[in-house]
């Protein structure tokens, strides 16, 4: 269960899938607060909790967020310790212009990019699995 670590593997085989929805990212009270939102995702950090909600589920809360959301999974399953992965996939992403925020857990790298670039940045990163054989 270590997964891949090769780069042109992980590359090769990333098959980037676009989930369905919107997500966003908060802040939340506490941890307690975090874990009371059912995210996503929450990271504790000494300014605050991070939470990564369905849009809905913040809306629907009045909690308010900067930006909405697209969710890419890289379906490859990549080692913690493997290296150049979120970088591949972050310099094509910045090359198109498209920013990207990328959270690794511990079978995929999942990457949270503006909505209106959703289509765009599957295209890209389809291309980069071509290009890297």
């Amino acid at each position: 269960m270590s997964g891949e670590t090769d780069l042109r593997k992980l590359i090769q085989g990333m098959k980037p899938e676009l989930n369905p929805g919107e997500y966003v990212y908060c802040l939340a009270e506490s941890k307690e607060h975090a874990l009371s939102l059912d995210p996503l995702f929450y990271f504790l950090e000494k300014e605050g909790v991070t939470v990564i909600l369905q849009k809905e589920k913040a809306d629907s809360m009045g909690i308010p967020y900067p930006m909405t959301c697209a969710w890419i999974t890289l379906t490859v399953h990549s080692s913690l310790e493997a290296v150049g992965l979120t970088a591949a996939v972050s310099r094509s992403l910045t090359d198109a212009g498209i920013s990207c925020n990328i959270v690794a857990a511990f079978y995929h790298d999942h990457i949270f990019i503006p909505v209106k670039d959703a289509d765009r940045a599957m295209r890209v990163l389809l291309e980069l699995t071509k290009h890297d054989q």
